[in-house]
């Protein structure tokens, strides 16, 4: 489905891949509910069933701990 989230400009990066433009709606649905719960949004875009998420502290200017925390989430919904 998807390889290791990597850091690219500033950000923790992940590339979702699915069976279609529903799936991939679907995954963004359970994604947004973490990110509320959790106070921390993504940076993402969809086209098709391709979801992109960046992932970064814009308050820090950096990748932080809730970085981590909400990639580890995200990937947690696909285990």
């Amino acid at each position: 489905m998807a390889d290791a989230w990597v850091e690219a400009d500033g950000a923790l990066h992940k590339k979702f891949e699915f069976r279609d433009f529903i799936e991939a709606f679907a995954f963004m649905t359970r994604v947004a509910a973490i990110a509320e719960e959790q106070n921390h949004h993504p940076d993402w875009s969809n086209s098709w069933n391709t979801v992109e998420i960046y992932l970064r502290s814009h308050d820090k200017s950096a990748i932080t701990k809730r970085d981590h925390d909400l990639a580890n989430a995200i990937d947690e919904l696909l285990a």
